[in-house]
């Protein structure tokens, strides 16, 4: 019931030409999304705020989406907790604003192969096991507040 309420309330908002979620955002100055793929350890465990647009949202609970800056076509996760923020399918295509703690995260082969498999049945995409051969560092936004912008 709070999903369908959440979601209700999202395309409501979303009319108004700039839907809020989240915590407010807080800083003045926005990093390229560019500078935390190519220079990730500078950002560790600092607030950061990246403006880009919506490539992919999770399909399942819209707890993950991912910003492409448009100039170098760089990628970076923004994830929530279930729940707590609500990414609209709908926005892909859409410019967003998101802030939050850039984090790392290593992952075991197990690790790995456990998420790809997760992330596949969310989006209802098939997923290889074999593919996977090692284990990765991913760095990802532990997401506050995003704007999804008109």
């Amino acid at each position: 019931m709070r999903l369908i309420f959440a979601l209700t309330l999202s395309a409501a908002l979303m009319l108004a030409g700039e839907l809020k979620l989240g915590a407010p955002l807080t800083l003045k100055k926005q990093t390229p999304i560019a500078a935390l793929e190519t220079k990730p350890t500078d950002f560790l465990n600092k607030t950061v705020q990246v403006k880009g647009k919506m490539v992919e949202v999770c399909e399942k609970a819209g707890c993950w989406m991912n910003l492409a800056d448009a100039k170098s076509n760089a990628k970076v996760r923004i994830k929530v907790k279930d729940g707590e923020i609500v990414f609209p399918k709908e926005s892909v295509g859409k410019m967003a604003v998101a802030e939050g703690t850039f984090v790392k995260i290593d992952l075991t082969k197990d690790q790995l192969i456990a998420q790809l498999k997760h992330e596949a049945e969310e989006n209802n995409k098939k997923f290889d096991p074999s593919t996977v051969t090692e284990g990765k560092t991913i760095y990802q936004i532990k997401g506050t507040g995003a704007v999804v912008l008109e």
